[in-house]
């Protein structure tokens, strides 16, 4: 498991998202169904994709209420068709309802997510680059943004501000160039013992002529630079450091991209361009 998705910080997501749905209680299931009610609900598929947010299903079931019983048919990262069935919960009736809508949340969502990165993990087969997430995420619910990504076949970039230290270009104008901005990076990680890894943003042959000739980066983003620039960049770099292709990337052109040997591509677009996957979660009739 990922460090981000560690016990704690899903515990922590899935309390905030329960007091965000839920606040002091249901009250329509409250109101209409009795307190003592089992019930059993199907979640099935209505759409193709490929799947993901079982797992965090399961832990959503898990802290709403620990005595339902969830049995699971497919797994994260399954291709799904219309009419599969994923998984079936039964128990306390009530406690099916308060967990309904945040399971489908995520899992809609999270499919959705897997199953683009899916398709542009696909575009760059044959190829030794890699796709990469970034941070173009829904406040709060990163957390399950990556996770799907990473169902999906891409490699999870840094989650947050405190877990790498990347230069990008507003950094450097603020900072006052290039070399400014990565002395004193590489001076603040080491003074504070950080252990960082440090990456930085390069827009021209210029900036990067700079970075090649301070060094002390394990990773240059090219930021927006075409294929062929970018395949010259990489002449140039010459495996002394880890490469990373950014800046409007598309589906279109993302396999010409990795056919220029770049280590790494990130693509915003796997977390802000999304169409969720119809799931539901329906009542099964005795």
């Amino acid at each position: 498991m990922l460090a981000y998705l560690d016990p704690i910080h899903i515990h922590s997501f899935i309390q905030a998202a329960l007091k965000e749905d839920v606040g002091p209680g249901d009250y329509t299931s409250l109101a209409t169904v009795n307190q003592d009610a089992q019930g059993k609900a199907q979640l099935l598929v209505k759409d193709e994709g490929i799947l993901a947010g079982v797992e965090m299903a399961l832990q959503i079931f898990e802290e709403v209420d620990p005595s339902l019983q969830v049995q699971t048919f497919m797994t994260d990262g399954a291709s799904i068709q219309h009419g599969q069935i994923v998984l079936e919960v039964q128990g306390n009736a009530q406690s099916i309802l308060k967990a309904e809508r945040l399971v489908l949340n995520c899992m809609q969502r999270m499919s959705g997510i897997a199953t683009y990165t899916k398709r542009m993990v696909n575009l760059l087969e044959g190829t030794r680059s890699q796709l990469l997430d970034t941070r173009k995420t829904t406040p709060n619910f990163r957390i399950a943004e990556k996770w799907a990504c990473k169902i999906g076949g891409a490699v999870n970039h840094r989650f947050a501000l405190y877990d790498m230290i990347l230069i990008k270009d507003n950094h450097v104008d603020y900072a006052g160039g290039i070399k400014v901005a990565l002395e004193q990076a590489i001076a603040y990680n080491q003074k504070h013992q950080l252990g960082l890894a440090i990456e930085i943003e390069v827009r021209n042959e210029s900036e990067l002529d700079e970075v090649l000739a301070i060094g002390g980066v394990q990773r240059i983003m090219l930021d927006n630079f075409s294929p062929d620039r970018l395949r010259d960049a990489i002449r140039k770099i010459n495996g002394r450091f880890i490469t990373e292709a950014s800046g409007g990337i598309t589906e279109k052109t993302l396999r010409a991209y990795g056919e220029t040997g770049v280590d790494y591509i990130s693509m915003g677009a796997l977390t802000h361009q999304i169409k969720s996957l119809d799931l539901s979660l329906k009542a099964k009739k005795a």
